[in-house]
């Protein structure tokens, strides 16, 4: 009796064929500031945009994008108002936590608004609604640590997959 298990070559050529198809679906996150695009396809990609860091700017991006006002995104990033309209007027750029701050909020947001199909008010309510899953406390409460925006984005994951959040 032969108990032998027989084994196929691996095929590199498939491999790297499926490789390729696979980064076609690589997203890219992308956030326009002060006339600038930045754009990042992997944490690596994104760690160098924070390094050069962002300008200023990107708060108010950030603010349209979840439709609030500017005072409430410099109170999430924790940058005073006078600092904000003078360095916005010098078009300096944000340091490296607020870079990566405002990035995170970017990516959230933008995988928030594909969780709700593109139903930007669906998604606006959610964010501002008390949620029992983060301790009925509002999402968009958590926006101020790196900490906050992986709860907040664990909780569209349970959503995107039908589960309680």
């Amino acid at each position: 009796m032969n108990n032998s298990i027989k084994t196929t070559r691996f095929n590199t050529k498939d491999s790297i064929d499926r490789a390729k198809l696979r980064r076609k679906d690589i997203r890219k996150w992308t956030l326009i500031a002060d006339g600038k695009t930045f754009t990042w396809s992997n944490r690596l990609e994104r760690v160098q945009v924070i390094r050069g860091g962002v300008p200023y700017g990107s708060l108010e991006t950030i603010s349209k994008k979840i439709n609030s006002p500017v005072k409430m995104v410099l109170n999430i990033v924790g940058v005073p108002q006078t600092t904000y309209n003078k360095k916005k007027g010098d078009h300096a750029l944000l340091d490296s936590r607020d870079s990566e701050l405002v990035l995170r909020i970017s990516e959230l947001i933008d995988f928030g608004l594909d969780v709700f199909n593109k139903e930007n008010e669906k998604f606006q309510r959610w964010l501002n609604k008390p949620n029992l899953s983060l301790g009925g406390i509002a999402p968009i409460k958590f926006l101020d640590t790196i900490s906050g925006i992986n709860e907040v984005k664990f909780c569209l994951n349970r959503i995107e997959y039908g589960n309680f959040a």
